[in-house]
């Protein structure tokens, strides 16, 4: 089937090229989200009347894709789940649980703009795409941990964090704040002794 793209798809053409797609593509996806329409010789006529405005508002749509971009491209956001030893989820992590996590963080994004390709299944950082316009995609980091703590390590390591990592970091704090105690106590001894010795030196003179 013969359609007009009304905007860029990606890997297609851009808005007002006619291209060939297999009419199931056509009929569930671009007709019905209106991202193309039939290339007859009327709707031809229809879109080189319409083609200046619709370039005009994909314009502006473009241009505050772009000033959201800014917001969102590079960003992180933190999933708690739950999973076994191996990393494996119970469960998953969906486009809605990405999108309700950006939306969280001030930055309005639809489920629909979410690209992960396959649902996420293990934890881990993952790289995520989001489409927020035809011509305008950035990619979010989707750290998926079984704790606030393990997203830490996850996101300082860039790599799946094991418990073992996570023994190992329980028992360098520990061993920090050991040092620290010990640190203060030594500071307040040697105070004191030298309160001691000062008051030992003032009987001397008196």
């Amino acid at each position: 089937m013969e359609v007009i793209l009304m905007q860029r798809i990606e890997k297609l053409g851009q808005m007002g090229d006619v291209v060939s797609v297999k009419p199931g593509f056509a009929r569930n996806y671009l007709l019905p989200q209106k991202k193309a329409m039939r290339a007859t010789k009327d709707n031809l006529a229809r879109f080189e009347v319409q083609r200046s405005q619709l370039e005009a508002e994909n314009l502006k749509q473009r241009g505050e894709a772009e000033r959201v971009a800014k917001d969102l491209d590079g960003m992180t956001v933190i999933l708690i789940r739950q999973a076994g030893e191996s990393g494996q989820l119970y469960g998953s992590v969906t486009s809605r649980d990405v999108s309700e996590a950006v939306t969280a963080k001030g930055v309005t994004v639809s489920r629909g703009q979410v690209d992960l390709g396959a649902v996420i299944k293990m934890l881990g950082m993952h790289k995520v795409r989001v489409q927020l316009h035809p011509e305008v995609a950035v990619t979010v980091t989707a750290n998926v941990a079984r704790s606030e703590e393990e997203a830490k390590l996850q996101q300082e390591s860039g790599r799946l964090v094991s418990a073992e990592d996570l023994r190992d970091a329980e028992d360098a704090a520990e061993a920090e704040l050991e040092a620290a105690v010990e640190a203060t106590e030594t500071e307040e001894a040697a105070a004191e002794s030298f309160d001691g010795d000062a008051a030992a030196e003032e009987t001397t003179q008196g």
